[in-house]
């Protein structure tokens, strides 16, 4: 696994219509081998030509978010404490006592990300009970009212204080939702080997505020097929049911069914399935109650695209310490790579 590449991406800071770190990333790393333009949101689509053209090819979108779950700054009090609002969907149990970074016009300065409830010493049994929600949260930078106002805009963007950090196989860090879908993408459209069809690799934006950069992108490319990559579920740890761990960890790349987004193509599916099986290459399938993915965005237009997800199985989603196995993205791209060569040989329609 290219560890190197998937610590720019996760390291990087970028939520929803914010995400330049990540374009300038994927930039440099599909340059050589697509040509690349971005679009009024700040999507940025890198196609890479069929390798002949005797007719004019399918065109094949690829669609992976470069957006993470963060906040926006929405208030500086007289103190110096800033009030946020989040950007997309945060559990406020996992945003307690975290590092984060306040970026502002001239660069990130540091701060604490913490609760407005009194110490453990002072709480009563039923303040103690009570839940919190996002509103109780504030961010201390160790500013005074005046300082912080003229240096933290409203607007400014928050991201989590984290890095990427090995443990055994499995990789964590803040982001993996979803950059380490963008490293899928990008290693997978460097590893098809004859492409014979258009191939739109999107790293789209907004996604975590509403499948938006991909539903754009996909009105400007007309696809004639989507693949989103992104994460899902793997709740195999400790008290989860068994029906409910949605996939494993190790077990393989994971070829979306469905989510609440998207029923997957049935036609589709079977043909990442029979490519995953001829080439031996470790797969689980899935079905995830809840969430959705860019192929959601895409699936409804233009008279109906056939559309999936390709998902790379994810402990602690939506925390700062999303976790994957590398033997799982390793699969993912292989599968990936597969179907950008053989995608050609589709036939979605109903007779």
């Amino acid at each position: 696994m290219n560890a190197k590449l998937l610590r720019k991406l996760t390291e990087a800071h970028g939520v929803p219509s914010q995400e330049d770190q990540i374009r300038e990333i994927v930039r440099d790393e599909l340059g050589s081998v697509c040509d690349i333009s971005s679009d009024s949101m700040g999507n940025m689509i890198c196609v890479r030509r069929a390798s002949k053209r005797k007719s004019e090819p399918k065109k094949l979108m690829l669609a992976a978010h470069m957006d993470e779950i963060g906040f926006m700054v929405k208030f500086v009090d007289d103190n110096g404490f800033l009030r946020l609002q989040p950007l997309g969907g945060w559990d406020p149990r996992q945003m307690a006592s975290q590092r984060v970074f306040v970026h502002t016009a001239k660069g990130p300065i540091n701060g604490v990300l913490m609760a407005s409830t009194k110490p453990k010493h002072l709480l009563t049994p039923e303040e103690a009970s009570k839940s919190w929600t996002v509103d109780n949260f504030f961010v201390d930078c160790g500013l005074s009212g005046d300082e912080a106002k003229s240096r933290v805009a409203l607007g400014d963007m928050v991201t989590m204080n984290r890095t990427l950090q090995q443990m055994g196989k499995l990789w964590t860090c803040k982001a993996m939702d979803d950059r380490v879908a963008v490293y899928v993408m990008i290693e997978a459209v460097k590893a098809a080997k004859d492409p014979k069809v258009d191939v739109y690799a999107v790293a789209t934006v907004q996604e975590e505020v509403g499948l938006r950069g991909a539903t754009a992108s996909a009105g400007r490319i007309e696809p004639d097929i989507c693949v989103a990559i992104d994460i899902t579920l793997a709740n195999d740890y400790p008290a989860i049911p068994e029906p409910d761990q949605i996939t494993r960890l190790g077990q393989g790349t994971a070829i979306k069914i469905m989510d609440s987004s998207l029923i997957c193509s049935p036609k589709v599916v079977s043909h990442f399935r029979a490519l995953a099986e001829k080439h031996k290459i470790a797969h689980q399938m899935e079905i995830l109650p809840f969430g959705g993915t860019d192929a959601g965005g895409v699936q409804r237009l233009k008279g109906g695209i056939p559309s999936i997800t390709l998902s790379i199985p994810t402990r602690y989603v939506h925390t700062v310490n999303e976790t994957v196995h590398e033997d799982d993205v390793d699969a993912s791209v292989a599968l990936l790579a597969r179907y950008i060569d053989d995608a050609h040989n589709g036939d979605y329609e109903y007779k």
